[in-house]
């Protein structure tokens, strides 16, 4: 097959077949993220006996090493492909989940077996940004440039349902079996994936010179902050909604995991293409304030069903926040460093969820817990001043007017 063949982007009636192995090789890739969440901290903590801030360390390193690995993951994606990039990622992904069954071999010796246990959990966070980074960049290579929207929700769709789906697994899988379990499923289901990757042709990388990281930074950075404002609501809803509903009394917590998750999914399928059609901006701008609302709504809620509303309204908004704002970065830049640009643009939602939660926790210990959504509410309505900027300052990658 000559480059010019594996350049040429697919037909839009073709997208859906298109997008949806790359879709099944992000959903594998992040369903065995998933699975460890809820067990990791009983597993260092009730299995291994540490305390609280080991359990924190190995949880952040996975964030840690996703944050660091994103200027790399996006070079290594436009320089040799994005194919390569994804493959890559998915066999670090497996060698995590071999360090974390060799961890428990050292059962016996604690600090050895977490010690085992972060290099793994430090592998997948690279391994987990070597696959989003590369997975978006491929999408949108193949399809044709009208659908970056779409490309961007779509895929980070099956990211977001694979962390709902693997953490009710996770726990079960932990139930059963013992994080024995974790650690196979985290190798065998991304060796699963790999086979998705054959369905799909290479793209050649381009042959032009690539954009430095210094550079892409400077010209992703407006929508990035946009996107990082935006997404401090979905780390409020996620993290302290459940404790919400204890502390007033109200039953079934999960519910509010549930109606976001919903109104996440159902935005992006009916609405993703809007990005495209009438600017990502433009998009982000009333998703963004709709996500204020819904975090509004949480703050005045004096019953579990406003509470509800509000969770949906969150997950509604910020459904289609990130796709908006990634169109902009995406034209930002030239197509040869779509790649790296994606890397950036994702590290300024890693950067936001590894300093918001515990910025939102301490106003909690300071005031009551509902004053968090408040505070979130102002900061994720900033996003949509980040929005009226771009709009007022529309650009392409030439420098021309959208």
């Amino acid at each position: 097959m000559s480059i010019a063949a594996m350049q040429k982007p697919v037909s839009a009636p073709g997208i859906t077949a298109t997008l949806l192995p790359i879709m099944g090789m992000v959903f594998a890739a992040f369903l065995v993220i998933g699975l460890a969440m809820p067990v990791l901290p009983l597993h260092v903590h009730d299995g291994l006996g540490f305390g609280t801030f080991v359990v924190g360390l190995v949880a952040g390193s996975q964030f840690a090493a996703s944050l660091i690995s994103r200027p790399w993951a996006g070079h290594f994606s436009d320089a040799l492909g994005a194919k390569r990039g994804v493959v890559a990622g998915l066999l670090a992904a497996a060698a995590a989940g071999l360090l974390y069954l060799l961890s428990l071999g050292f059962s016996g010796s604690p600090l050895v077996s977490v010690a085992v246990l972060l290099s793994g959990r430090a592998l997948l966070g690279g391994a987990e940004s070597f696959i989003i980074t590369a997975a978006v960049s491929w999408g949108l290579a193949l399809a044709p440039s009208q659908n970056t929207g779409k490309v961007i929700a779509w895929v980070g769709s099956a990211m977001f349902a694979a962390f709902a789906i693997g953490a009710p697994a996770g726990s079960a899988l932990y139930a059963a079996h013992g994080f024995v379990a974790i650690s196979l499923a985290t190798t065998l289901a991304t060796l699963v994936a790999l086979p998705l990757v054959g369905l799909l042709p290479a793209v050649a990388p381009a042959k032009h010179a690539r954009s430095s990281f210094v550079e892409v930074i400077g010209a992703v950075w407006v929508p990035g902050l946009g996107s990082a404002l935006g997404s401090v609501g979905f780390g409020a809803v996620t993290t302290f909604v459940a404790l919400l509903f204890f502390t007033r009394g109200w039953a079934n917590g999960w519910s509010a995991y549930t109606a976001y998750a919903v109104a996440f999914i159902l935005a992006r399928l009916f609405f993703s293409h809007l990005a495209d059609k009438i600017g990502g901006a433009k998009v982000a701008l009333v998703c963004a304030a709709i996500e204020a609302a819904g975090q509004a709504l949480i703050w005045l809620a004096d019953r579990p069903d406003m509470a509800l509303a509000g969770a949906a309204l969150t997950g509604f908004g910020f459904s289609l926040v990130y796709p908006g704002f990634g169109v902009e970065a995406v034209r930002r830049v030239a197509p040869q460093s779509r790649g790296l640009a994606m890397g950036a643009y994702t590290a300024f939602l890693d950067l936001a969820q590894g300093l918001a939660s515990p910025a939102l926790g301490l106003i909690a210990v300071g005031a009551s817990l509902n004053a968090l959504f408040l505070v979130s509410s102002a900061i994720v309505l900033c996003a949509s001043l980040v929005a009226c900027w771009l709009i007022a300052h529309p650009i392409t990658v030439q420098g021309s007017p959208q």
